[in-house]
């Protein structure tokens, strides 16, 4: 029964009710902005304490802000309960604030959520020395263990035969790939973290995805917002405390991974990440660098690597395949180019340049899909006029990525799936600047090499060996693609047939 009373609409009533005790502070706040000569960003009015949360559908919110931003131009200001927050919309606009000005918009925002998961440490939700130092051991790591070269091509294509043969399992009767294709994904990621990879059948290692499935749900979900506004009230959220709890239990997990690791660390073969992390805290032992090389950072990077990992790899997999049972002739010429320049023979990083059509659908599923429809928040790094518009130090910026895939004065079909917006009049491959599913600047993806080979060598392989058709009953007209949102955009629960091809 309390629970009950603890639901969003009941939430905002309260706010709504004790909205008088900050009406002062906003009315000063306008008051002492009009003497200004400055240019803010435009937006809504905001009402006291709960600012715009009553004019915003939490369930979802990239659209409704992009929606605002056609009343309020690119450059606009909402108030997430009483937090000022700038939104930056369209193609133009966020390219320009995230590369051109990257010094200034490169901080991370710190709300409350984000400091739960991480405390400061860590290399997503972090700011400052440590973050730069985390930043530039990971990139330099994940080089050195080819991220994105053929040591990680090897990783990938040893998967991808497991996962046909799971796959085959199924002998063309209808399923739902989602498990399996998150397993997948993460003993990529796994490869390179920890030096190995877990069976499919491993419970520990499915409860620890199913953990994380459940809780990039409930990071995206209405409640948690609602938090973010008004932390105070996390106890009383049943979302805050699963994901909390979730949290707790996967990082313990991985601790306990770590810890195997450094009772088996041999400094001259390092096996993974894990290891050259520990091999650095150990050399570094009486360095002054050693403040950035502890314990808590090498939890924090490797949760970050390992979520991050698995769940943009395998959900855009996941769409790659429901397009293709949705979309029959689309997936016809994606496999007629495979057979005439591949054949049988396996598929490698290099043949993408040969495979302008695959290529093309595989951006478009990325396009169009839109897997993190909002970039992770950013903050103002020091003040900075931007396209006229003052904003101050310390602010926190939205920049919104389903703006930018989906821009009108882009893209020719925005909202229909076509890869021709990747391809030429003579059927050429070409790159969009608009295309940015990774984010930009100093905080866009560190694993984007990574991904994008493991989308291509995955995405290849199913398609030379399997037809993808909805379940019996079900016409491809019927497919549903309205998304699961949560603080990525899953496919709604589905099964669909892999059909091995002759």
């Amino acid at each position: 029964m309390f629970e009950e009373l603890f639901q969003v609409p009941f939430l905002l009533s309260l706010s709504g009710a004790l909205a008088g005790l900050l009406a002062i502070h906003f009315l000063y706040t306008n008051l002492s902005l009009r003497g200004k000569t400055k240019l803010h960003p435009p937006g809504p009015r905001p009402l006291p304490l709960i600012g715009n949360l009553l004019q915003l559908d939490l369930k979802r919110l990239d659209e409704t802000l992009f929606s605002l931003s056609k009343t309020y131009g690119p450059v606009f200001t909402v108030y997430f309960g009483p937090k000022k927050v700038v939104v930056l919309a369209g193609s133009r606009t966020v390219r320009q604030a995230l590369v051109n000005h990257a010094e200034e918009f490169g901080d991370r925002d710190m709300n409350p959520l984000f400091y739960d998961i991480n405390q400061g440490h860590g290399i997503i939700f972090a700011n400052g020395d440590s973050w730069k130092e985390m930043r530039r051991f990971t990139l330099t790591t994940l080089r050195d263990f080819g991220m994105g070269k053929r040591l990680s091509e090897q990783k990938i294509i040893e998967e991808c035969h497991l996962l046909i043969k799971e796959f085959e399992q199924h002998k063309g009767e209808a399923f739902d790939n989602a498990s399996i294709i998150n397993y997948t994904a993460s003993n990529i990621i796994s490869a390179i973290m920890f030096g190995k990879r877990f069976e499919y059948e491993d419970k520990v290692f499915q409860e620890m995805i199913e953990r994380d499935n459940e809780s990039n749900l409930l990071a995206g979900s209405a409640a948690i917002m609602i938090y973010n506004c008004f932390p105070w009230l996390g106890p009383f959220l049943k979302s805050w405390r699963d994901l909390m709890s979730n949290l707790e239990s996967s990082k313990q997990h991985l601790k306990d991974i770590i810890a195997e690791l450094k009772d088996t660390l041999n400094p001259d073969d390092c096996r993974g990440y894990v290891d050259v992390f520990c091999k650095q805290m150990k050399n570094l032992e009486h360095d002054t660098q050693k403040l950035h090389y502890h314990d808590e950072n090498l939890v924090n990077n490797v949760f970050n690597l390992f979520s991050a990992g698995t769940e943009t790899t395998s959900i855009t997999l996941r769409w790659s395949l429901l397009f293709m049972a949705k979309y029959p002739q689309i997936q016809d010429q994606v496999q007629e180019e495979l057979s005439r320049v591949v054949g049988v023979r396996q598929v490698r990083t290099e043949d993408r340049k040969n495979l302008p059509y695959v290529n093309a659908v595989i951006h478009e599923t990325q396009r169009l899909a839109n897997i993190v429809p909002m970039d992770i928040l950013h903050q103002t790094s020091r003040d900075v006029t931007f396209q006229g518009y003052f904003i101050q130090k310390g602010t926190t910026v939205l920049p919104l990525l389903t703006s930018v895939l989906h821009d009108e004065s882009e893209w020719e079909t925005p909202t229909a799936f076509n890869p021709s917006h990747f391809l030429d009049e003579e059927g050429n491959f070409v790159k969009r600047d608009a295309f940015l599913p990774f984010s930009a600047g100093r905080r866009a993806c560190l694993g984007e090499g990574l991904a994008r080979m493991e989308l291509f060598l995955f995405f290849t392989s199913l398609l030379q060996h399997f037809r993808f058709t909805p379940a019996p009953g079900i016409s491809e007209d019927e497919l549903d693609l309205k998304p699961l949102v949560g603080f990525t955009l899953h496919p709604m629960p589905h099964r669909l047939c892999a059909v091995r091809r002759q």
